[in-house]
């Protein structure tokens, strides 16, 4: 039996609340400040519901002022940005929060189809190739969040580089398979430490999706996986392989 203590559960809801009150305050900012960039519309929002409060602050210094709202209200601001682009670590950490708006979606979308339809686990390798549902769960995660976030790159890429449809998906493929690896790394050593050795030491086992304490872990493996994707993006990103955004 479970015995997650109070004060756990209390900040778990703190933190699931906060992150989804950022998550409206940026959706309905950017309706009223459109992105120039589209997927962007997707990107902001989705990385809030990890970065909270502190992604936020960092879309409104480097998402909000480069809205299509404030090029149409300054033509000269769009002058101006092309002259002065975004730091290197700015467009890295942009070009992250790309790879990690994927893995969100797709994470949140594979832990609620897995806990209402568990019979999908056999097609991530369970019981035949994985004794832990855990593991089958990471692997379909990955299909899942590299195919969102090959359509997120190539919606990315298509329009700044004018490729054809085909290179844009070669292109998406290229750029989003070792940001998202990398970031997967990190993301599953994290949850799997929990799932695996920290929960059943502290609470007498691993923790279902429909408790907040779970949520909390992965706002924290998703931080986890940012800072080991990071430094993989702007390898992508210097190389070319990446676009600088």
């Amino acid at each position: 039996m479970l015995t997650i203590p109070y004060w756990l559960t209390a900040l778990s809801w703190v933190s699931i609340i906060l992150a989804s009150i950022c998550f409206i305050y940026i959706v309905c900012d950017i309706i009223k400040h459109p992105q120039q960039m589209k997927i962007m519309t997707l990107v902001w929002p989705l990385t809030a519901l990890f970065g909270s409060i502190i992604w936020v602050i960092a879309y409104k210094k480097w998402g909000e002022n480069n809205s299509s709202h404030e090029m149409v209200m300054d033509g000269s601001m769009n002058m101006e940005n092309s002259m002065n682009p975004k730091p290197m670590a700015v467009s890295v950490f942009i070009g992250t929060c790309h790879c990690g708006a994927g893995c969100s979606l797709a994470d949140l979308m594979i832990e609620w189809l897995l806990y209402f339809f568990p019979t999908l686990y056999i097609f991530g390798g369970y019981p035949t190739i994985f004794s832990q549902k855990l593991f089958s769960g990471f692997v379909l995660a990955f299909i899942l969040a590299l195919c969102i976030g090959i359509m997120f790159q190539y919606f990315a890429i298509v329009p700044m580089k004018h490729l054809s449809r085909k290179e844009g998906i070669l292109a998406a493929i290229k750029a989003d398979t070792l940001s998202l690896s990398c970031w997967q790394i990190g993301m599953y050593i994290t949850v799997s430490l929990c799932q695996l050795v920290v929960f059943p030491h502290c609470f007498g086992g691993a923790i279902p999706p429909t408790s907040p304490v779970f949520w909390f872990m992965m706002q924290i493996a998703m931080l986890v996986g940012f800072c080991t994707a990071y430094p993989m993006n702007w390898f992508l990103i210097k190389t070319g392989v990446k676009e600088r955004m």
